[in-house]
């Protein structure tokens, strides 16, 4: 009788997670990469022999195919665990994550660094461009240039001492990346303050009094409850975001901004001794000496490779040609959005002033989004909470899905107890073709794992990849499976998830990425969904999808209140369209500074330029921001996408991304969003280019294929409420 393989090293079909258990992790990890070592020195030394014996051609199946399987396993094994490091954190998770990361940075170089492979690549490349009958696609040219480029780029050039040091480097940027992420998880979650005095509570809708009633009974005040409290204040967002706009408590206002804005930097922050009894670690949790020490080897690694620097490397694989593109994007956006701000922040002290604030001639950040919000009720009479009822999660699934039926010609239902989840909380779906021949044939699946859980899952919402488009050595389709990742406000009791507006743009973002990676067409995994597609262009689908919160037919046809199940009047939605650019200049400007600020981190930066990475981020803030940040801000020391995340020099890809997601809505405008007959046309012209082509084409031919022109950044200006400037 054959024992039956681990369940981490099972490597195809979607994973049994109760199985995947830290214990697992440190007992098959390292049993998984032995193997693949073994098998990488098989295929290298069969290349080896093929090209020193001057043999015939080299194909595809005899490099590429066995180089991506030996990924796809690394990438299925070790996928899970990152996720799971992700969504059920834990010390005992963190820890086993921790002891295998070196293993599986270093087969990574050492893949990546191959001399045989390279040349068997270099090979693969002359034969197609001799053509005949060793001729390649286009998505394998793509394919085989990308391979090239990031071997390039993971020191394949390199050798002896040089490589050693890149090697070393490469595994302690992997340590502080995960190490980085991990303390702002914790400095996140350290920090609480207990309210008991109503007068504390001042202004705060039910929603978020019961919310925090929740936390308070989560932390053992069994009694509480939102009327009477106590309640229990957080840095995770679904607690953090209504407090800033809702509380008349202005010190209590600026001192959750201060605990927000200093997490992870070493600093006091200001929480009281009883209200944090777990938080003795906030001078340990510095993530200062991590920011400088991840430059500076990024910077040496750049020089290894023959960049000046971590941006030239950064812009080697990426839809924008140069750094001057880029900052000439952003100037563009900046010079637009900066006198836009300025009157903003007029507009809000005007209000304040109004109603007899005294802080209207010096308002502070911990102001900014209450006024907004008070003006934005006088202005368009719109109040944020009082939408949140229009928007269960349920319904708000509905009237997503009842879109992507519209645009894409797709069903998408649920399919719950269909596939082992992580948390209960997590829901499974099918998607089908709903059009055609084809109707009913499944196309894809993913999970949604929507609510915030502050002790175990980071902040944020993702996309990932639980199982990519491919076929199977028998011929049969692998179909894409993704995980959808949000942190929104949680039931509460019998009370469903009541979204927040800016909820459900970020479930139609993530909802974005999600279709482009299952609506793929491409069967080579390399070039399916988002793989292979420039990083500054993988934004496009997600962005686009965000449009359509602002489409009158998609927001009404979803819009119901949960108990009544009447819809969301009309000249709500008026309202709500009228205020879409409300803040817009400051919304922009915030969007260029963090762009700016890693954008220069990454080309300007190094341990001898005299400056700290702080002072330069304040220098680049004197022209990116209207309120200059505050002495506690150490924003940088949770700017987890550009640290812990795969942003490095390429923060600006939103802003880059945003010009093509706007130009692509612009086409359904164009047509006219009543006409449903060119809308259904236009949505699966988008469906059978942005979607299903991947990273086979460069993304300029895809624009095209779908727009029939290069892109443009008047939609985007014209969006932001910027056009008058």
């Amino acid at each position: 009788m054959v024992a039956s393989l681990p369940e981490i090293l099972r490597g195809e079909g979607l994973p049994r997670y109760e199985a995947i258990t830290p214990e697992a992790v440190n007992a098959h990890i390292p049993e998984l990469m032995t193997e693949l070592e073994a098998e990488l020195e098989v295929l290298e030394q069969g290349l080896h022999q093929q090209l020193s014996s001057g043999g015939g051609p080299l194909g595809w199946s005899a490099v590429m195919d066995p180089l991506q399987r030996l990924g796809e396993r690394l990438r299925w094994s070790w996928g899970v665990v990152s996720h799971l490091n992700g969504v059920c954190n834990s010390p005992e998770l963190r820890e086993a994550h921790a002891a295998q990361q070196a293993t599986v940075v270093a087969f990574g170089n050492r893949a990546g660094q191959s001399q045989v492979i390279y040349r068997a690549l270099e090979r693969l490349q002359q034969q197609a461009e001799a053509g005949g009958a060793h001729g390649l696609d286009g998505a394998q040219r793509r394919i085989l240039a990308a391979e090239l480029r990031d071997m390039q780029l993971r020191g394949v050039g390199l050798s002896g001492a040089e490589q050693e040091a890149f090697n070393a480097a490469s595994q302690e940027l992997a340590e502080l990346s995960t190490r980085f992420g991990n303390q702002v998880l914790d400095a996140t979650n350290g920090w609480t303050l207990r309210l008991s005095d109503p007068a504390e509570v001042e202004g705060l809708p039910a929603s978020l009094l019961d919310q925090l009633a929740q936390a308070a009974r989560g932390a053992g005040e069994e009694a509480a409850s939102g009327a009477a409290g106590p309640w229990l204040l957080g840095l995770d967002m679904p607690r953090y975001a209504p407090f800033m706009k809702y509380s008349r408590r202005r010190d209590l206002r600026e001192r959750l901004y201060k605990a927000h804005v200093s997490r992870a930097s070493g600093q006091d922050d200001g929480s009281p001794d009883d209200s944090s009894p777990d938080d003795n670690g906030a001078a340990e949790r510095n993530n200062w000496p991590l920011i400088e020490r991840i430059l500076t080897l990024r910077g040496e690694q750049a020089h290894r490779l023959g960049y000046a620097n971590w941006a030239e490397v950064s812009l080697a694989a990426k839809m924008a040609d140069s750094e001057a593109a880029v900052e000439g994007l952003l100037e563009e956006l900046r010079a637009a959005a900066h006198p836009v701000a300025q009157a903003e922040l007029q507009a809000l002290r005007d209000c304040a002033r109004r109603h007899g604030a005294p802080e209207a001639d010096d308002l502070k950040p911990w102001d900014v989004t209450f006024w907004a919000e008070v003006l934005r009720q006088e202005s368009f009479e719109l109040d944020s909470e009082a939408l949140r009822p229009y928007f269960p999660l349920p319904r708000v699934l509905e009237g997503l899905f009842a879109l992507c039926n519209r645009l894409f010609g797709i069903r998408i239902e649920a399919a719950d107890g269909e596939a082992p989840v992580w948390h209960p909380d997590v829901r499974f779906f099918r998607i089908l073709e709903a059009h055609g021949a084809a109707d009913g044939q499944p196309l894809a699946a993913f999970y949604l794992d929507p609510y915030s859980r502050p002790g175990s899952k980071r902040g944020g919402a993702w996309m990932d990849e639980c199982l990519v488009r491919s076929r199977r050595p028998d011929g049969t389709p692998v179909l894409p499976v993704a995980y959808l990742i949000c942190n929104q406000s949680p039931p509460v009791g019998d009370t469903p998830s009541l979204m927040t507006f800016e909820e459900v743009e970020t479930l139609f973002h993530e909802f974005g990425h999600g279709l482009q990676h299952m609506l793929t067409t491409v069967e080579r995994p390399q070039a399916a969904g988002i793989n292979g597609v420039e990083w500054d262009a993988v934004e496009l689908p997600s962005q686009f999808m965000e449009n359509w919160c602002y489409d009158r037919a998609t927001l009404l046809g979803m819009a119901r209140h949960w108990q009544s199940g009447e819809p969301l009047p009309e000249q709500e939605f008026t309202k709500l369209h009228a205020a879409r650019t409300f803040m817009g200049g400051a919304a922009t400007l915030r969007q260029v500074h963090f762009a700016l600020v890693d954008l220069k981190l990454h080309s300007q930066w190094h341990p001898g330029c005299g400056q700290t990475p702080e002072q330069l981020r304040r220098s680049i803030a004197a022209t990116t921001t209207v309120l200059a940040p505050i002495d506690e801000d150490a924003f940088l020391c949770s700017f987890g996408h550009i640290f812990a995340g795969g942003y490095a020099a390429g923060y600006y890809s939103y802003k880059w991304a945003e010009v093509l997601s706007a130009d692509a809505f612009g086409a359904f405008e164009e047509v006219g969003l009543e006409n449903e007959e060119q809308i259904r046309d236009t949505g699966r012209r988008f469906r059978d280019t942005v979607l299903s082509l991947g990273g086979s084409l460069d993304p300029k031919q895809v624009f095209e294929a779908f727009r029939g022109r290069q892109p443009s950044s008047e939609a985007l200006i014209r969006h932001s409420g910027l056009v008058a400037v």
